[in-house]
């Protein structure tokens, strides 16, 4: 696991960096600058909106005796497309929306469950306390 989380802080932000200088080149820096600002702004808005609905909908569950199963993983799925939106970046940026817009996160969720379903099956899956 440490391998990956590794190779994740090292590649990505190369990646990102080489977006960023070919859309620079294209578009001209401040132009590159004000589309990553405002992707910024748009994903922690599009992130609030979105974590509140998760939010309400996990508490109606709740309420009405049911447990909130789905909509903790999309509650995960809108944390991280709302984190990955607030990083600098297009590759980022296009999996963050990606992560928050309703119509794709069925996707996503079933790629956290299948995870979480793998690792339980291995044994691998513990959950500690701080």
């Amino acid at each position: 696991m440490y391998k990956w989380l590794l190779a994740v802080f090292l590649i990505v932000p190369i990646v990102e960096l080489w977006g960023i200088l070919q859309v620079g080149d294209w578009l001209g820096g401040w132009t590159t600058f004000l589309i990553i600002l405002a992707m910024s702004a748009a994903g922690a808005y599009f992130a609030r909106t979105e974590g509140r609905k998760v939010w309400l909908d996990a508490q109606r569950q709740m309420q009405s005796g049911q447990m909130p199963g789905l909509s903790l993983v999309d509650g995960i799925c809108v944390l991280l497309g709302g984190l990955l939106l607030l990083t600098p970046g297009f590759f980022t940026d296009i999996l963050g929306i990606l992560l928050l817009v309703p119509a794709t996160r069925p996707l996503f969720r079933r790629m956290i469950l299948q995870w979480l379903e793998k690792r339980m099956r291995n044994g691998n899956f513990t959950i500690r306390r701080f």
